[in-house]
């Protein structure tokens, strides 16, 4: 059985590299799936052995109650958590990635789960795909 479970090793906490996928020029990739946006970037030099480093950002402005962005940034972990190793990247590739809420409302975990398959599967199209055509 493969495990299901989320590590520190896959959380995105350091400043820098934050700095860095929220900075001009950063992002080197971006889906909006609604309720989520991400925003993504290759990071070659993360000490890190962790494929993905991610992070969830559930603003205020757009739930302006804390037990609502609590609910929403479970309802993305559990999602991310359950389908994130069906789409591995492979060849050594690190990479940084946030999820950014952008609905003003609670949505049921279904779509919040579609939402993160569909960004997952992008994900892992474009980032195999430039590795393909760098490998050339």
């Amino acid at each position: 059985m493969k495990s299901l479970g989320l590590y520190k090793k896959e959380k995105l906490c350091s400043a820098v590299a934050i700095d860095a996928l929220f900075g001009r020029g950063g992002a080197e990739f971006s889906r909006l799936s609604y309720p989520l946006r991400v925003v993504a970037r290759r990071n070659d030099g993360r000490k890190s052995d962790a494929e993905i480093q991610f992070l969830i950002s559930i603003p205020k402005k757009r739930l302006r109650h804390a037990v609502d962005r609590v609910l929403m940034r479970r309802r993305v972990r559990e999602a991310y958590r359950l389908i994130h190793r069906d789409y591995r990247l492979g060849h050594g590739q690190k990479i940084d990635l946030a999820f950014i809420y952008v609905a003003d409302k609670l949505v049921p975990y279904r779509d919040v789960e579609q939402s993160v398959k569909k960004i997952l599967s992008s994900l892992h199209h474009h980032f195999t795909k430039t590795n393909d055509e760098t490998d050339k």
